[in-house]
């Protein structure tokens, strides 16, 4: 299996609509409504908002693919913190948000997770910010391993809408390195 990482162009909104339909309920805890979800792939991760995420010189899109067929993305945003939880633990003058962060079912354990991470952070450092920070749904218990392993902490705590749908989410903030590092 061939590997590869790209950043994401303006024509892959269709590709990454796709990706993030059949990936946003794998991180989603038991029992979350179906409605829920696809009431949060409508209004957040449809192919005209990526569109916009595409065109928007704050993100950063990564596509990673195993044998030229696309299987997992990720979302790095620069700009202002809004969530008030994140705000008091994050600083947003010298971090940068990893927003999304998906791989197919099929493709988990593969390596291609690992790869979208390197290439992730390289691009996150590339910004110049000095941490990245996200947010994992507290029972996500298989993506906060992941994120440990890659340097990841846990610095708080902060709630997310699903829906129609409160969900408990853990803050985990790592530094970056530049290549000179």
């Amino acid at each position: 299996m061939t590997i590869t990482t790209r950043h994401g162009v303006v024509g892959d909104e269709l590709v990454l609509h796709d990706i993030a339909a059949r990936t946003f309920g794998l991180a989603c805890p038991p029992g979350t409504e179906q409605a829920d979800i696809d009431a949060f792939i409508a209004t957040h991760l449809s192919a005209e908002r990526f569109a916009g995420y595409l065109a928007d010189p704050d993100r950063i899109l990564v596509i990673v693919s195993a044998d030229d067929q696309p299987a997992g993305y990720s979302m790095l945003v620069r700009g202002p913190i809004s969530d008030a939880d994140v705000a008091a633990v994050v600083d947003e003058k010298t971090s940068i948000e990893l927003s999304k962060f998906y791989l197919t079912r099929d493709r988990h354990g593969s390596g291609l997770a690992g790869a979208l991470m390197t290439e992730t952070l390289a691009a996150a450092a590339g910004t110049g910010a000095e941490t990245c920070w996200l947010g994992v749904n507290q029972q996500n218990v298989r993506a906060a391993k992941f994120y440990a392993k890659h340097g990841f902490e846990i610095v708080g705590v902060k709630r997310f809408l699903v829906g129609t749908e409160w969900h408990d989410d853990h803050i985990r903030q790592r530094t970056l390195f530049s290549a000179n590092d």
